[in-house]
């Protein structure tokens, strides 16, 4: 398991709903944070957050547990956040305390058949609440777990093996949703999250960093921030460390990597890349640009797909006055053809 690319995912998930657009404390949408994973004190519901999960193994495996959330500090739309972790590999009930906020992590494991077992977690949050405060600051916050194994693997719960669909389906999981994470198909380590997530989730490559919103639709976002006023981005400057360094981060996106925003298609399979240089070769019959076209050697600058899964190559002509337009993405300056229309140039 790569710990970088696990920290990526974890952290948009501990820091979903941490500050929303337009990121300022005097925006009544930040007055009232963190709708997930939400783990309330001793006598509130739910004061409790419970993953199974399955492991097969031919030997004893080692289980590592480590649980994450945000403990918050201040009062009303001021509150400020900390990052807790608790990490164990042994069996048992592990208390935790971290000020006012105390708690234990209940870990076990049963055997279900013949090489495989269920592990169990349960996060308890025990604090004594002092009405007088805000509920919030006694609350274990975007609480989520980390599992990881040696000696075994685990078992996909969204697509179980047929001998082990049962045992999948008889796993309970409350208030959370256990995904496999890493590169397919590795199996050594499990996420555990208020946010229901597909296997293998991962964080997009063209992402220049988080913006702490659901789904997140960088683009949009990155060009809501870029059109605050100054005075609205001085504010953000003033609510917090994290805040302001998103800030500073899209101020500093070059028209290269906000054009890597604007959208990218997965799993397009073609036999071009973005860069290859090309020689248009339309098919008889064409439009008067297939015409004009032919012949021109041009620069493939992306591959897309359409709603019919109809893969089509966009290109900007080499000796187009224009072609920086076409770099922008502009009408009038890029062009599109099936692959094979184009003719590449070695």
């Amino acid at each position: 398991m790569r710990a970088e690319l696990l920290n990526k995912i974890v952290n948009a998930v501990l820091y979903e709903g941490y500050m929303l657009y337009p990121y300022r404390h005097s925006s009544i949408k930040n007055r009232h944070r963190w709708n997930f994973g939400i783990v309330y004190p001793d006598g509130m519901e739910p004061c409790r957050m419970t993953t199974e999960c399955l492991i097969e193994s031919a030997v004893d495996p080692t289980v590592r547990v480590e649980v994450r959330f945000l403990q918050l500090y201040g009062e009303g739309g001021q509150q400020e956040a900390v990052e807790r972790r608790i990490t164990s590999d042994a069996d048992g009930i592990h208390a935790f305390r971290f000020e006012c906020l105390q708690g234990e992590i209940h870990i076990s494991r049963e055997g279900i058949q013949q090489g495989l077992q269920k592990v169990r977690v349960t996060i308890v949050n025990q604090t004594w609440c002092d009405e007088s405060r805000n509920h919030m600051l006694h609350c274990l916050v975007s609480a989520h777990t980390i599992l990881s194994v040696s000696g075994g693997q685990f078992v996909s719960l969204l697509d179980p093996p047929d001998e082990y669909r049962e045992a999948a389906s008889n796993c309970r999981n409350v208030g959370t949703w256990p995904v496999l994470v890493g590169i397919p198909p590795e199996c050594d380590c499990v996420l555990s999250s208020p946010i229901i997530l597909y296997d293998y989730p991962c964080v997009a490559e063209e992402s220049p960093g988080d913006l702490f919103d659901a789904t997140e639709i960088d683009e949009i976002l990155t060009l809501r921030i870029l059109a605050l006023s100054d005075g609205e981005k001085e504010e953000i400057r003033r609510t917090g460390g994290r805040e302001r360094r998103l800030l500073e981060r899209a101020e500093s996106l070059t028209p290269e990597q906000l054009l890597k925003l604007h959208g990218t298609m997965r799993d397009v399979r073609s036999g071009l890349k973005p860069g290859d240089r090309v020689r248009i070769r339309p098919r008889s019959g064409g439009d008067i640009l297939d015409v004009i076209l032919k012949g021109h050697v041009a620069v493939v600058e992306s591959i897309e797909q359409d709603f019919e899964n109809r893969t089509h190559i966009a290109v900007i002509v080499e000796d187009d006055p224009g072609k920086d337009l076409g770099l922008m993405r502009q009408p009038g300056h890029r062009f599109f053809f099936s692959e094979d229309e184009l003719e590449l140039i070695a």
